[in-house]
């Protein structure tokens, strides 16, 4: 899982299928190294040692982000390796791997202010729906914007034997993409509330946009953000 370097400060790490009710679905860590030379990863993939090498040659990792609701299951492996680094959670995602049976030490809650630690480089929003929470970050000396689920640009081509028909049934094939459907069915419950979430992040005209699964979209970030939430505006 090496590093993919994208703009200054900026770097993807893919970390390769993962089992979700038996689909292999691609996930992405999205690092990104703030003023202070510390490291901010967002949803983090597996921790390994080649990867804890890559990441110790352009900082020491200072941060971990557990983005959106399912966005939890690699983290106790990085919080045993890096236990002075601070974990920051999306509502309910401490308690939701506690149900299952995995303690998280968080440092602090996310929300729609970003907490010090990243004021002033990285602008945040909230995504809410039922039972369902996703933060939002705009990296502002890149102009990228790192999603996790709202948007995602599944390959068919890649999905087990007679399912690959079920991005596009989705709404979520590559190169597109889009809001998976149950994902439009969580967030219709704040509508008013996520759309003028969608519109503040167009505002900030965001030259690519990240996510955790599948092709992401690496140019005319604003105007695909702006079609993949079509169904929203």
């Amino acid at each position: 899982m090496p590093l993919h370097p994208v703009a200054t400060d900026l770097w993807l790490v893919e970390g390769g299928p993962q089992r979700v009710l038996g689909l292999p679905i691609p996930l992405r860590m999205t690092v990104l190294r703030l003023a202070d030379g510390g490291l901010w990863l967002h949803s983090p993939v597996p921790h390994g040692p080649d990867l804890a090498a890559a990441l110790r040659a352009i900082g020491p990792v200072r941060h971990l982000v557990a983005p959106a609701t399912a966005h939890w299951t690699h983290l106790p492996g990085w919080q045993a390796a890096y236990p002075e680094a601070r974990l920051w959670a999306a509502p309910g995602v401490v308690a939701r791997a506690a149900r299952q049976g995995v303690a998280l030490r968080a440092h602090g809650e996310l929300g729609a202010g970003p907490p010090p630690d990243w004021a002033g480089q990285v602008a945040q929003e909230v995504l809410r729906g039922l039972g369902f929470v996703e933060i939002a970050f705009h990296h502002r000396a890149s102009g990228s914007l790192i999603l996790t689920d709202t948007i995602q640009a599944m390959a068919p081509a890649q999905m087990p034997r007679g399912l690959g028909a079920l991005p596009r049934l989705l709404g979520a094939a590559a190169p597109e993409g889009g809001t998976p459907l149950h994902v439009r069915l969580l967030l219709l419950r704040h509508r008013r509330r996520n759309r003028a979430a969608v519109q503040r992040l167009l505002g900030l005209a965001p030259r690519r946009v990240i996510f955790a699964h599948g092709a992401w979209y690496a140019e005319d970030g604003a105007a695909r953000l702006r079609q993949a939430f079509a169904w929203l505006l």
